[in-house]
């Protein structure tokens, strides 16, 4: 692993590791921030000991990273502006990196502080977008393509959608359980609180099964939160290193031999699909491209030549001369995806290693399969495609990015890590507010169990389907719901914190991010 960082230089090593560093604080303080909504349940209706819970919820959220995937990360990763992503090893690059992961750390660190249960989701997604517009207006481009609009209308109904469902879904379970599971005596104690319990049975643990159920769900809410959150970390940490250590990390250099020619194979699909369907194509990209056999579909592969010296050479020129070197900056233009296409084919033919490419190339291999995969995304939402070419072009994508949307191993255990240890740490205040401050009288056993069990599901569900969800809105939503149906109603005091540190954490974030990276700008 250590090769390849091997020719860094000192300062830039440095600034690596205070990069990694910040990522790994958010992370951290992501733990503790959202960790208090997988226990507070548990520990205020006494299921466990607030050590002990804590200490579960540490382990299950790093089961949760681990076993996440990464789609979520991408997710997250692919709001930013296209030039970041294209051209991550520049300065501003890094500029927008320090930026964001600065305003997401100090509004984090603020709102619990306060013992607001604010989303660490919506702060992210919000220093992305102000980072995304100060990019826009400092470079002089249109406000409209500073960000991925429709990645971002995805996102931000997931975000809005995800509480609701918790709030309707959790009310509606505590009241089944209300009137469909109450018909004994024993059955009708999970709809008591714990002072309650105490004083009438005098026994200050929940009955057997009820504690194994809520201690299960709280478990659930924390591999769920892990599988969601702990991607994020994951997704920014590989910026990081594409944009300080480019040659070791803009593509998988342990792929195997089948997974380039997986990749290579699917850009050769695509380029049959589009020679097949001109229509689509033309569709996306105008009418001034028109399909043409990618080299692949020739009997010979032609030799990738030498990456060349002096002054930059135009996109399209560099293409016309068989030219397979990256341009200076590269720009992802839709009117020219099937010369990129010929120029991925070129540098993939007959490749069995990515030690074979030098830097440069590694890094035009990645650029080229992001626009040649956005193209392929954009033919795929367009309504007249098939449902069957929609699935088809899905699954080329998947293909095209296999070795580009990737983390190693050791990357996905140090965001485990992080989120896990700061999961012990901090949990209290915001813990405080959804267990005492949201009902006006105690959580029930039935209340607590409906909350986390309608959070992990709904929770687990957006990690499976790769969209980015706030565990904080979710599980204080539910909490509400129950509340709302089942409790004698909310303390309207707390709601409204709740709902205006919602309502403030997006455009907050977007501010400070986007003041950060002006002053950035100014400083490099």
């Amino acid at each position: 692993m250590l090769h390849l960082f091997t020719g860094l230089e000192f300062h830039t090593g440095l600034m690596l590791v205070l990069a990694l560093i910040f990522v790994l604080v958010y992370e951290a303080i992501n733990g503790f921030h959202d960790t208090a909504n997988a226990v507070a349940t548990v520990i205020y209706t006494r299921a466990l000991r607030s050590q002990l819970a804590v200490a579960m919820s540490g382990v299950f959220n790093f089961l949760g990273v681990l076993m996440g995937g990464l789609s979520v990360a991408y997710a997250i990763v692919h709001l930013l502006p296209t030039d970041l992503l294209l051209n991550v090893s520049s300065a501003h690059g890094l500029a927008m990196m320090f930026s964001m992961m600065l305003a997401a750390i100090l509004w984090n660190l603020g709102t619990w502080y306060f013992g607001l249960p604010a989303s660490s989701s919506h702060t992210l997604i919000g220093a992305i977008i102000g980072i995304g517009l100060t990019n826009a207006l400092v470079s002089d481009s249109s406000v409209v393509q500073a960000l991925n609009i429709p990645k971002l209308i995805e996102i931000f109904l997931s975000l809005i959608i995800s509480p609701l469902v918790g709030l309707v879904l959790a009310g509606a379970m505590v009241f089944v359980l209300r009137h469909y599971w109450s018909n004994t005596k024993k059955r009708r104690r999970i709809h008591l609180t714990p002072a309650e319990r105490e004083k009438k049975d005098g026994k200050r643990k929940p009955p057997f099964w009820t504690r194994i159920a809520l201690i299960f769900s709280a478990a659930g809410v924390s591999f769920s939160h892990g599988a969601n959150d702990g991607q994020k970390g994951i997704g920014l940490i590989m910026l990081v290193l594409i944009g300080v250590a480019p040659a070791g990390f803009v593509v998988n250099m342990n792929a195997s031999g089948y997974d380039i020619s997986r990749t290579r194979d699917a850009v050769n699909h695509l380029q049959q699909y589009y020679t097949q369907h001109p229509g689509a194509f033309t569709h996306v990209v105008g009418p001034d491209e028109q399909p043409v056999p990618p080299p692949a579909a020739q009997n010979a592969v032609p030799a990738i030549p030498p990456v060349a010296s002096g002054a930059p050479i135009a996109d399209g020129q560099r293409l016309e001369q068989g030219d397979a070197s990256p341009p200076h900056e590269f720009h992802c233009d839709l009117s020219r995806a099937l010369f990129a296409i010929n120029r991925a084919s070129l540098l993939l033919g007959n490749l069995d290693s990515y030690e074979t490419l030098n830097a440069d190339q590694r890094s035009h291999v990645r650029r080229l399969l992001m626009c040649i995969a956005d193209t392929a995304d954009k033919v795929a939402k367009l309504p007249e495609t098939p449902s069957a070419d929609k699935r088809f072009l899905s699954n080329l994508r998947q293909d095209l990015l296999y070795t580009v949307e990737y983390a190693p191993m050791w990357i996905i255990i140090a965001v485990a890590l992080a989120l896990s240890l700061g999961t012990m740490a901090g949990w209290r205040r915001v813990a405080t507010t959804i267990g005492e401050k949201i009902g006006k009288k105690g959580m029930a056993y039935a209340q607590g169990l409906s909350a986390q069990m309608t959070a992990a599901v709904s929770i687990g569900v957006a990690s499976y389907t790769g969209m980015p969800v706030s565990t904080t809105h979710v599980l204080s939503s539910a909490v509400t719901g129950t509340m709302l149906v089942d409790g004698g109603g909310v303390q309207g005091k707390t709601v409204k914190n709740i709902l205006l540190a919602w309502v403030l954490t997006l455009p907050v974030a977007i501010i400070l991010a986007g003041s950060l990276y002006w002053l950035a700008l100014k400083l490099i």
